[in-house]
Parts: C-alpha cells; structure tokens; sequence
C-alpha cells in the first residue's frame, strides 16, 4: 500500500522538532527534512517507527501537502496485532480461561508501550487513543469481532462486563518475534488474576494518558518520558 502524507504538518500538531522526529526514527536531521520535503523516500522501517512518533496509524494517514511516500503492508500489521489479541488471552486470562474486555485491551496496550520504551518500536504500530476507561488500539474492537466471526475467541456476558476466551488453546504466534511474544507473556503473567480496575488505574496513571485530550491518538514515543517503574508496574523482565 502506498499512502502519501504531511509529514511536517503532523509532527508540528505533535509538538515535535525536526530534531527530535530525526532522532526518533534513527537518522539525521537534514536526511528527516529531506523526508518532510519529499526529496527522499521513508524506508519501511523508518514508517515504522516515524508513525508511532506521532501517534498515527499508517493506512490512516492522507496526503496533506508534501507528497512524501510511505509504504508499509497494512495486512501485516492487522496479522500482528491479531496474534498479539490472541497470545494475551492465551497468557492473562484468569484460571478460567476468561479475560475482560477491558483488561485485554489495557494489556496489549502496556505490551506495545513497554516494548516501545526498550526499543523505539512497538510490537504492533497500531493507534492507540485515549478513551473513558483508558488507551485502547483503533482497530481492537473491529479486530475481536473478526476473530469472533471467525471462530477463533469466544465472547460471554458477565453482569456488565464482556469476557473473551479463546476457542482453541493452541494460537499462531509466527508473526511475532520471539522477544515479542516473551514481553506479551511476561507481561500478561505478571497482571494475571489482578482486578481489571488495578491495570485501568495504573495506565490511567501514566504520562501518556495523562497529557492527551479525550479521544486524542497517543504518540508511542510519549512513554519515553516516564520513570521505569511506571512504565513496568509490575512486571517482571
């Protein structure tokens, strides 16, 4: 797929230097304005990491003014995510097999910003924006009715709450680097049988909800900015 964007546009609504964008995807600062410009091509890697800077996701960003290309393959990244959907249910459900709606949500949410803070990229690259209940990903509500209608999770109804579980034990994990899929279970291991409202409250907590507006898209490179122990909470790597 290729998307055509205003890179310069995007990165002044974020508040962002040239500068600090170069630094962020890894090149100097007269190769990211020879970028904003046009002039020289984004490689998938440099998209990569250029869309979780500001918060955007790929196949949501338009051409705006400048004409710089990006390409990336938006079925990789829905694959990715799906998978991490379904090894977080496999990992933080409780001993029943069921996990809340929310607190999936809030998991590969912590997940993708944890592996963010050690790496600059994230595990997905999805959009996450701040909603009532906290972070939750642009595309996790139309990803879980997909699995749904595809067999693969189930879905119950608890008083208020939606439970998820998964249909078959066994989960594909081939998109997921095995640093990836170690962070995922680590993770999700280390908030199994807490209350969803502990991981709510914990994210509720951090910079990057704290400082985005209702509904806002929550740039990835935000969580750099916090002390580790608020960012870990408690997981244990």
């Amino acid at each position: 797929m290729v998307t055509k964007v205003s890179i310069a546009q995007s990165r002044l609504a974020c508040g962002y230097s040239q500068q600090q964008v170069a630094s962020a995807i890894g090149v100097s600062r007269p190769t990211y304005a020879s970028i904003e410009t046009g002039k020289k091509e984004l490689t998938i890697s440099q998209a990569k990491k250029l869309s979780c800077t500001l918060g955007i996701d790929i196949d949501d960003l338009f051409e705006l003014n400048s004409g710089a290309a990006i390409f990336y393959d938006d079925i990789k990244v829905s694959k990715k995510y799906k998978q991490m959907i379904l090894n977080t249910i496999k990992y933080g459900a409780d001993d029943d097999g069921r996990i809340t709606k929310t607190k999936l949500a809030k998991l590969l949410y912590l997940a993708d910003f944890i592996y963010y803070y050690q790496n600059l990229v994230p595990i997905s690259g999805v959009t996450y924006h701040k909603l009532p209940r906290g972070p939750v990903a642009y595309t996790y509500f139309r990803d879980l009715d997909d699995l749904e209608e595809c067999g693969v999770i189930a879905r119950e109804s608890k008083g208020k709450a939606i439970l998820f579980l998964l249909v078959e034990k066994e989960v594909p994990s081939d998109a997921l680097s095995p640093s990836e899929l170690d962070l995922i279970e680590k993770n999700c291991v280390s908030w199994r049988g807490r209350p969803t409202a502990d991981i709510v409250n914990f994210t509720h907590s951090q910079l990057p909800w704290q400082i985005c507006r209702d509904n806002e898209a929550i740039p990835y490179g935000l969580i750099t900015q916090e002390d580790p122990e608020r960012v870990y909470g408690p997981v244990q790597l």
